[in-house]
């Protein structure tokens, strides 16, 4: 029985962040995540979504709407409507995909049958629906949140939340299952030095050779402006005698106007 999702959209673009930057490919997103980002640009994926927009060719910007849920036969059929097999790579993006771990276990293992590459784009915290999905993934892009401008759906809205260290190295130790796997981190003006170094720290005692992508924030919603280049070459040199593998990448997509 083919499963049903939960999508936001479906569109042929390029990769805008990490290092498979300028790469063409297709992204399927996923509706609902469970965190709030103080950054984050797409809040309408937080909640699971009525209809589900869909490209109606390549690189056209025009979109058709269906409703919500859809097929994986139907989320294929999209796909191949955008040229499949002319794309390096298929995303599974969201929200988080995750919350529906085995609609995206059964696309993922249909892509890969088709020839494109999966990546799978997460906030890294669900390492229970990971382990489902992970053998049907080439590329897992796990984010690393910060406290500082993360906090869950779940936390209180006043204080601190509780730390994500933990479980993103939890979540690490399933992903490197995966034939590769990057840690990418949004880097803000409240990012904290001490907040860092536990993320090297965990990334260290599972593997320091794992790349780390710092990523300067793009300002979008509650953030208004990126750390000054003085700050992101700082804190470069400061994860880089931990790690062996730093990388500075902001959003190159949103450069040229790319969804």
């Amino acid at each position: 029985m083919s499963r049903a999702a939960n999508l936001v959209e479906i569109f042929s673009s390029v990769q805008g962040e990490g290092p498979e930057v300028g790469v063409p490919s297709l992204f399927v997103r996923y509706g609902e995540c469970d965190l709030r980002c103080r950054w984050c640009d797409s809040p309408h994926t937080w909640r699971p979504a009525r209809e589900c927009r869909i490209e109606v060719r390549r690189g056209s910007g025009e979109f058709r709407r269906v409703p919500n849920p859809l097929e994986t036969s139907r989320v294929m059929e999209a796909l191949e409507a955008l040229g499949l097999p002319e794309h390096p790579l298929v995303s599974l993006t969201g929200g988080e995909p995750l919350l529906q771990p085995e609609a995206v276990l059964e696309l993922a293992l249909a892509v890969r049958a088709r020839g494109p590459r999966v990546l799978l784009e997460t906030h890294g915290l669900a390492a229970a629906a990971l382990e489902k999905v992970v053998e049907a993934v080439d590329l897992v892009s796990m984010d690393w949140k910060l406290a500082s401008d993360v906090r869950r759906e779940s936390d209180p809205r006043r204080g601190r939340p509780a730390e994500f260290h933990a479980e993103h190295e939890r979540f690490l130790r399933v992903a490197r299952r995966a034939p590769r796997v990057v840690v990418k981190v949004v880097v803000t003006p409240a990012s904290e030095d001490a907040e860092i170094d536990r993320l090297c720290e965990a990334l260290a005692r599972v593997d320091p050779a794992t790349p780390l992508v710092l990523q300067p924030v793009t300002p979008f919603g509650q953030v208004s402006e990126a750390p000054p280049a003085a700050r992101l070459l700082e804190l470069v040199a400061r994860v880089s005698r931990r790690l062996a593998d730093v990388r500075l990448i902001p959003q190159t997509h949103k450069l040229y106007g790319a969804p």
